[in-house]
């Protein structure tokens, strides 16, 4: 279960954080995520539109910064409940491409968000964005590639994650493309 602290403020904020990504004006169609095994690391997928473009960004959200150049830092946020937090790319974060991996071979599924205030459970509640894991041919070691563009909807050879959110559906990670 992914925690979610209702009453917090981050800043800056995740949309600005995608804007700043994306390199403008974004509108968030939906979110999901992945609970870290090891109960560290956030990871978040996010899909949005900027203009005509439909795309897929994945955050990893970590309470250090990584002491390697494993994954890409793309900046710093303040979280009021959380501290500090280091905000990675993740389709360069070894947390988040063991998730995909995982999703993609169907032994992990996207996450429940559990809703806190005050130190108190008040409920859980759905991404708005659904994961599916289809299944495919595929060599153990296979790369796993996470797609950016969703504009066209995408294929896969081999097994796939498809997400779909109010008004569309794309592959969104792969094994082996």
């Amino acid at each position: 279960m992914a925690i979610v602290h209702a009453a917090a403020t981050i800043r800056p904020t995740k949309r600005e954080l995608l804007e700043a990504v994306l390199g403008g004006s974004v509108e968030v169609l939906g979110s999901y995520r992945f609970d870290d095994p090891a109960g560290e690391v956030g990871v978040e997928g996010f899909v949005a539109r900027r203009g005509e473009q439909i795309q897929h960004v994945v955050f990893t959200y970590r309470g250090a910064p990584l002491e390697s150049d494993e994954a890409r830092l793309m900046s710093t946020m303040q979280h009021s409940e959380l501290g500090q937090r280091w905000l990675y790319d993740g389709t360069t974060d070894p947390v988040a491409l063991g998730c995909f991996r995982r999703a993609l071979l169907d032994e992990q599924h996207q996450a429940v968000l559990e809703m806190w205030e005050e130190g108190r459970l008040v409920g859980t509640r759905e991404s708005s964005v659904q994961l599916n894991a289809t299944p495919g041919a595929s060599i153990e070691g296979e790369a796993v590639h996470i797609a950016r563009d969703l504009a066209h909807g995408g294929a896969a050879r081999g097994p796939a994650l498809v997400a779909t959110w109010a008004g569309g559906e794309a592959v969104v990670a792969s094994l082996g493309d």
